[in-house]
């Protein structure tokens, strides 16, 4: 038994040696496993950081956020990826001594790998992000585009009324009226910007109402802004959610732009009034009843404009001189025409600016001589003014041109109100109508035909949108032009929300056009046939419920004999009637059910135009062959709705040699996948425009070469939008491996070109070929894997000029890539290609060691913007890519204009930003600021071994470099930003930030002695337009002195101190900032009245923020203040101080440990800075915020007095300040008087935590009423005093209590956990979400 025990007993000793003498030993005998750990965990490291790179970069080209907790994990892979590159170093030395290894070394590096090897499995173990961003929350494109409005008395004084009513209490509906055209969408635009500005909500939306309101489309928007997904289609049921969501938001102002009739809000899913008293509505009305009807608090008129208001606009738009010619006194009779209506006014002065006088004098008399179009009931006396605009369109044009224009004008007014018309829509119309008959060709009649709607765009009869492919009418100009086709030649019928046909007593005879807009799927009364003999234009435009569409009998085209074009949507129709169109030239059908439709196409021979989106055909015929006019084809079976998806998308067949027969197409448009042999495009003689989304095995044939085009968009291995036709000429090759030669007519004027793995490429030029890519404007590589320059000149012998006209340069993730330009002689060649290129953006080029050349810099004298991301061979942005290269490179001899590098280089780059290139050490190291003149913002981040942005020195003409944003972050070897000799430069600064800079001394190069050692000199920045100046992280960086009277915003943190001996002798209205025992010194009445934030972290040295409070003016702007481990401050403001903070919201003390007080007692403060002032009671009105946390020796926070010091308080966090004894310090001992109620509104979060010394909230003899506290949590404050209760109404009523006869300090020393008055935990809410029950009061 003794023998069995004996190694039991040895195992047990032998396994507490191994615990106790681990991880010593480990070190040593577990080296190969660790290293082997280590490496493992690394290289999984690399890989998920690389992953994540990726969906990070995609996640941005989507436009969205990243999260933080990405964010701030790539980062710590990075840090840790670069911290432990040298480990790896350091693990190949030590395989060297293999065979006599060095045992310390060995141990070193084996305890070094195993502190990191847990590091990295925390990186890996929480790297499985479901998603890296969320989308941008959107803030509506009218507010961000909003530039129109007039500053007029009328509009002055009913934004006024607005904002008065917005913030008044219990107006949750404002109603705004007046008549077409007067401004109110623009006015109620600028009250939406203004208030999303100056942040008065948390979102602010805006939709358009219309005669006939899209709920649909209106809520689509509403939910897009608040970034609601709907989970069904259901009107009710999406209203519903919507409801739901918007409740969720604390306030909300709702813009609804031209109502035309009372309506229930609730339909959309708006809640407002009892439903929720955050949410203001504003209204837009033509009427003054719809506002009464609406209920509206408060209604304003927006009126007309004056006179004199009318002739500043309208001689600023007619762009007449402010003079007494007689030219301005005819156009000041035309502009009292106008009836001072803003709309009217633009129009015509646009209308006439630029004619003679002859011809204003015979406008002015047209105005005079009619007056029977003028209707004040509905338009106001708009009309007039807008037939003078309609009949000057024929101005400088022949009669038919003229007349052509003015129909161009006239079929816009057949949309609904608001539509955006597709202006390719339009072409196609407009050529089925026969406009512009002296020009055969579809290219020449596009032209004419978008000249004629850019002619209206300018005249203001149209407006232009964002994407500007669309345009869309005014309502109040299509008013104009129904009034128009109600009588004369041109007659048109628009119905909207057609449910019935109506029962019309004239005749449909007389109508030339008729549109019937969001037809029911089951209409009533329609006929099977109608009788409009003249009718050459037809719209039908169907609701699509369900699988339903509109039903349209196969008779109804009979007798439209004249018919000329078609436009159906969301219709099933059967094309039986089709034999009787003889004069169809256009047919435009989106999303029909159609039966046979391929066989009879055949009956319509004067057909010109055929586009069928998302209309099932049972196949395409040889029936098109028959159509001997056919000009333009446009089909895709996707539905107009849908985007691309390759596993779904049904390819078109084309029949064999099908398209090669089409001999009289000149455009053909198919963005979808198709089998068309490219081979039959050559046949195709008269062919201009091409759209086609085509597969690599379509380019089988090694013959085929494309035909020369005006126009085209060709994606190979890639998805087009149906709804794009070409206005220039693109092209996008991906995942292509085949010889490009089929593309050399495109690539002679291709504008738009991208590559995206294409592989076997070495170079664009000569390539691709010498004189090509001479039209193109944009540029984009990507994963191109085998290119490594741009140009390769090295073997030419001839002219080689590429990229002259390109402006738009991209190019991410080219791991080849060496630079734009190779050869031995890069001579006016290289100068000649770029010479236009603006914008140009690199990212994730890691072999890339510079990007611009000196003679490539030369050519850049166009460059705007440059952005360069994670190339981390990156050293120089401008310079030699290799040193050798300074030799084999023969300087050409130049113009003039480049002899100087230094005066030439880049002279208008405006943005210069640079991210992620860790061994980047100069921008430019030969050139100074001399070249960039014009430079705005610069943004560099993450270059870790950056030495010098830039010098800086004037020009020869005394002009400064302009730059006012500068951002330099995790630069870790900048010790200056400037090489500079005069600190006095760069006086349009407004914004700078600089953060984690170890080694950054001073902004701007520093002074040397005779020894030519650096000397650190305080240095006096003149920036008279800086606003904000942030400072983090930078050691070294001790103290500057600034003359910056706008300064809104400053933190400073964690910078070095400032010596005595270095502090300088201060000019007037200069202020000197830094860590030292003051944080500001003043020199004379410096004024600090535009200071909104100030944020002090991690001034150790700092005891006194200001210097003396006497001489500050005042603070009253200041919004936010921030002390964070400021460990010896003492206090923060004097009562004087104190006393001028009347716009202080946000209050944040943490660490501070020394701070005894907030604010400095009276008798505290020296005689020279007090005053009559200080006898006035202390109060915040505006401070919603307080938090204060880890203040060791602080005893109270605020004086109380009979004002109120808080009104507004929303939130109150108190935390782990172990002196604190009272919050609220009586400032007037009461004696003798009864308890006294003081409220507090508007607190709504109130938290007390780790408190051991706190007695009570409130001091004794008030009770505090918390008639708004949503949340209380109160733990570990042994010796509180004060008691919480709520009474029948829940508000939360707290107030102190002592025992009789016992002083506070016997309190201090008796009160226990077990005999307080009150010391339990509480964790109460109003949301039910209670771990304690306050007691009721009785």
């Amino acid at each position: 038994m003794i023998e069995s025990a004996a190694p039991a007993a040895i195992k047990i000793v032998a396994d507490q040696a191994k615990e106790y003498a681990s991880p010593y030993f480990g070190y040593f005998f577990s080296y190969e496993k660790i290293v082997e750990d280590f490496t493992n965990q690394r290289e999984a490291l690399e890989l998920r950081k690389n992953r994540v790179d990726i969906l990070v970069g995609g996640a941005k080209r989507q436009n969205e956020i990243i999260h933080d907790d990405v964010d701030n994990w790539l980062k710590r892979a990075e840090k840790e990826l670069r911290e432990t590159q040298n480990l790896k170093g350091e693990i190949d030395r030590v395989k060297c001594f293999k065979w006599c290894p060095k045992w310390g070394w060995r141990y070193s590096l084996s305890k070094k790998l195993a502190e990191e090897i847990p590091i990295i499995s925390e990186l890996l173990g929480i790297s499985d992000f479901a998603q890296v961003g969320y989308r941008r929350p959107l803030q509506g494109i009218e507010f961000i585009t909003s530039t129109d409005f007039l500053d007029s008395e009328s509009s002055k004084s009913a934004f006024n009324q607005i904002m008065e009513a917005i913030n008044a209490k219990g107006v949750n509906m404002i109603g705004l009226h007046g008549m077409p055209g007067v401004g109110k969408t623009t006015l109620a635009q600028e009250v939406g910007k203004h208030a999303r500005e100056q942040k008065l909500f948390a979102k602010v939306v805006i939709f358009t109402m219309s005669q006939n309101p899209d709920i649909n489309k209106i809520q689509r928007k509403v939910a897009a802004m608040f970034d609601l997904k709907f989970q069904t289609d259901i009107e009710d049921t999406r209203a519903e959610e919507l409801w739901v969501r918007l409740k969720a938001e604390k306030d909300i102002l709702i813009i609804v732009d031209d109502l035309w009739e009372e309506f229930k809000l609730e339909r959309i899913g708006i809640p407002f009034g009892d439903k929720h008293k955050g949410c203001k509505i504003l209204l837009t009305t033509r009427h003054q009843q719809v506002c009464t009807k609406m209920n509206c608090q408060k209604e304003v008129q927006l009126g007309i404009l004056s006179e004199d208001e009318a002739w500043v606009l309208f001689r600023d738009q007619a762009g007449l001189e402010d003079d007494c010619s007689i030219l301005n006194e005819v156009a000041k009779e035309v502009a009292g025409e106008c009836k001072g209506l803003p709309l009217a006014i633009v129009t015509v002065a646009k209308a006439l600016k630029g004619e003679s006088l002859d011809e204003w004098r015979d406008a002015n008399q047209r105005f005079k001589d009619s007056t029977h179009l003028y209707d004040e009931e509905v338009f106001g006396g708009v009309l007039e003014p807008l037939k003078l605009s309609y009949d000057y369109l024929k101005k400088g044009n022949n009669q038919m041109t003229g007349n052509d224009i003015q129909m161009c004008f006239l079929l816009c007014s057949l949309f609904p109100e608001d539509f955006e018309v597709f202006i390719e829509e339009l072409i196609m119309y407009g050529i089925g109508l026969g406009l512009f008959p002296n020009v055969y060709s579809i290219e020449d009649k596009r032209k004419k035909i978008v000249g004629a709607l850019k002619k209206l765009k300018k005249s203001g009869l149209l407006l232009e949108t964002d994407d500007g492919e669309t345009i869309r009418m005014h309502d109040v100009v299509r008013d104009f032009a129904r009034w128009l086709t109600s009588t004369g030649e041109n007659r048109f019928m628009v119905k909207d929300k057609f449910k019935e046909w109506p029962d019309m007593d004239e005749s449909l005879e007389c109508y030339t056009a008729i549109a019937l807009w969001y037809c029911s799927s089951n209409i009533q009364n329609f006929p099977d046939k109608v009788n409009i003999s003249k009718l050459k234009t037809s719209f039908l435009y169907g609701v699509e419920e369900g699988d339903d569409l509109a039903v349209v009998s196969s008779t109804f085209l009979e007798e439209m004999k004249a018919l000329q074009v078609l436009y159906l949507h969301n219709i099933s129709f059967s094309p039986k009637g089709f034999h009787s169109l003889p004069n169809l030239k256009t047919l435009f059908c989106l999303n029909c059910k159609w039966e046979h439709l391929s066989s009879s196409l055949t009956n319509m021979r004067s057909l010109e135009i055929l586009s069928l989106f998302g209309t099932k055909i049972d196949e395409i015929s040889e029936g098109l062959v028959k159509l001997s006019t056919l000009k333009y084809l446009r089909l895709s079976s996707r539905r107009i709705e849908e985007r691309a998806v390759e596993e779904e998308e049904e390819e078109m067949n084309f029949p064999p040699k099908l398209v090669s027969r089409l001999t009289s197409l000149q455009e053909l448009h198919v963005p979808n996948k198709n089998n068309i042999n490219l081979l039959e495009l050559n046949s195709l003689s008269r062919l201009t425009a091409l759209s086609l989304e085509l597969s690599t095995t379509q380019f089988s044939q090694k013959d085929f070469v494309f035909p020369k085009l005006q126009r085209y968009i060709i994606f190979v291995n890639g998805y087009m939008s149906i709804l794009k036709v070409p206005n220039n000429r693109k092209l996008r090759i991906e995942n292509f491996s085949s010889s490009l030669s089929a593309f050399n007519n495109l690539f002679c004027n291709v504008e738009k070109l991208k590559l995206r793995m294409v592989s076997g490429l070495k170079n664009i030029v000569p390539s691709i070929g010498k004189k090509v890519l001479n039209e193109l404007t944009s540029l984009k590589l990507d994963s191109c894997n085998d290119m490594q320059f741009l140009i390769d000149i090295t073997g030419d012998q001839g002219s080689t000029v590429a990229f002259s006209n390109l402006v738009e340069l991209t190019i991410r993730w080219m791991v080849s890539l060496k630079g734009l330009c190779y050869g031995p002689s890069l001579s006016h060649r290289a100068i000649a290609s770029f010479t236009k290129l603006t914008v140009v953006t690199i990212g994730y080029c890691p072999k890339l060691k510079t990007i611009f050349s000196p003679c490539v810099a030369h050519s850049m004298l166009c460059i705007e913007e440059l952005y360069i991301k994670c190339c981390h061979g990156l050293e120089q942005v401008i310079g030699f890519a290799q040193e050798e290269e300074t030799t084999k490179v023969e300087m050409p001899i130049l113009p003039n204009h480049f002899n100087d590098s230094r005066l030439y280089c880049c002279p208008k780059l405006r943005i210069l930003k640079i991210e992620y290139c860790s061994s980047l050490k100069y921008v430019c190291a030969n050139t100074s600021t001399q070249g960039l003149q014009s430079l705005e913002c610069v943004d560099i981040s993450d270059c870790p071994q950056l030495m010098q942005i830039f010098k800086m020195k004037q020009n020869k003409n005394g002009q400064d470099v302009v730059l006012m944003y500068l951002k330099v972050l995790s630069c870790k070897s900048l010790k200056y930003v400037c090489a500079n000799t005069s600190t006095q430069g760069l006086q349009s600064l407004e914004s700078v930030k600089i953060r984690d800079c170890p080694q950054l001394m001073q902004i701007f190069k520093m002074e040397q002695n005779e020894n030519g050692q650096n000397v650190v000199l305080p240095q006096n920045h003149c920036w008279p337009k800086l606003k904000t100046f942030w400072i983090h992280d930078c050691q070294l960086f001790s103290c500057f002195i600034v003359q910056a009277s706008l300064l809104e915003s400053l933190i400073l943190s964690n910078v070095g101190i400032i010596w005595k001996t270095d502090m300088p002798i201060l000019s007037e209205d200069c202020i000197v900032v830094g860590n030292h025992e003051k944080v500001f010194q003043v020199q004379g009445e410096y004024s600090f009245s535009r200071i909104k934030g100030l944020y002090l972290w991690n001034l150790f040295e700092v005891r006194i923020i200001w210097n003396d409070f006497a001489q500050v003016v005042t603070l009253e702007n200041l919004t936010t203040l921030e002390l964070r481990d400021c460990k010896k401050l003492r206090y923060i403001f004097s009562s004087m101080m104190a006393r001028s903070l009347s716009h202080l919201m946000n209050l944040s003390i943490k660490g501070c440990e020394e701070i005894e007080q907030l604010i400095l007692a009276n008798d505290q403060i020296s005689s020279s800075s007090s005053s009559n002032a200080s006898l006035q009671p202390i109060n915040f009105p505006n401070l919603t915020k307080i938090t204060v946390t880890n203040c060791g020796n602080l005893k109270s926070l605020f004086p109380f007095g009979f004002v109120p010091i808080l009104p507004k308080l929303e939130c109150l966090k108190i935390k782990r300040n172990s002196k604190l004894k009272q919050v609220f310090e009586l400032e007037h001992e009461r004696k003798g008087v009864a308890e006294e109620d003081m409220k507090f509104d508007k607190l709504r979060k109130l938290s007390l935590k780790e408190l051991p010394s706190l007695i009570h909230f409130c001091p004794k003899g008030y009770h505090f009423v918390l008639s708004a506290l949503e949340d209380l949590k109160v733990r570990d404050c042994p010796k509180l005093t004060t008691s919480f209760s709520i009474d029948s109404q829940e508000f939360v009523y707290c107030e102190t209590k002592t025992p009789q006869l016992v002083e506070e300090d016997a309190i201090e020393e008796s009160v226990t956990v077990s005999n307080a008055i009150f010391n339990e935990d509480i964790y109460w809410s109003r949301q039910g979400f209670n771990e304690s029950q306050l007691p009721h009061l009785t």
